[in-house]
């Protein structure tokens, strides 16, 4: 990353380091270190400094960001499987990281319920299914302060296409009538009503719908 972090700066300053010429257009002015967490561990980044403008690695760095895209992903697969953020810390120190605290791993997740509520909203209409599964998996949710059993409801179509796509899912308190209604009829809005048009499922639901 160093190496062509300064043949970026050298294409910018139109010559390379020491080397006089017409086509010069910047000079360098130092370094500045940067520390990176990664999954092989700590490295040390030298981002070099120009005399004229700035310079900064876009492609490899994200702005403001001292981990790994890597390290991003494994910390929040970790987050996602119920892993807590002080476990989080303890495995990424076995991984050569010096330091990860809670409200890093906190701040690194916090793009997942955005990510997943954007999910769920997705338009539908695009993906006509001609059969649909539906499901619900009994999982220990925490609600406040307490921890209790709650149904995680999904739907898988059939598409035309021939494959299977995963069209939904929600968390109920328990299977009912109203709370499938509930979950279908929001699968309908987002535009999959052929596969839904007229179908209403009773609690436990276990079975594929012809659409």
């Amino acid at each position: 990353m160093n190496a062509l972090m300064d043949s970026e700066a050298q294409q910018m300053c139109g010559a390379g380091r020491n080397e006089r010429g017409g086509g010069r257009e910047n000079s360098r002015n130092g370094y500045r270190t940067r520390s990176l967490r990664t999954a092989v561990g700590d490295v040390e980044l030298e981002i070099p400094k120009l005399r004229h403008g700035t310079y900064y690695p876009e492609g490899m760095l994200a702005r403001w960001s001292r981990v790994d895209t890597s390290v991003a992903a494994i910390v929040q697969e970790m987050y996602v499987c119920g892993v807590s953020t002080r476990k989080v810390e303890r495995v990424a120190s076995k991984l050569g990281i010096s330091s990860l605290s809670s409200s890093e791993v906190s701040s690194l997740c916090s793009g997942l319920d955005a990510e997943v509520a954007e999910f769920r909203r997705r338009d539908l209409s695009g993906t006509p299914c001609c059969y649909l599964w539906l499901d619900a998996t009994y999982m220990s949710c925490r609600v406040g302060s307490s921890v209790v059993s709650q149904g995680v409801v999904t739907a898988i179509g059939l598409g035309a296409d021939g494959r299977k796509h995963f069209l939904g899912c929600d968390v109920v308190d328990t299977e009912s009538e109203d709370s499938w209604a509930a979950f279908l009829g929001g699968l309908r809005e987002r535009g999959q009503a052929r596969g839904l048009q007229g179908r209403r499922q009773g609690p436990r639901a276990r079975r594929g719908l012809p659409g």
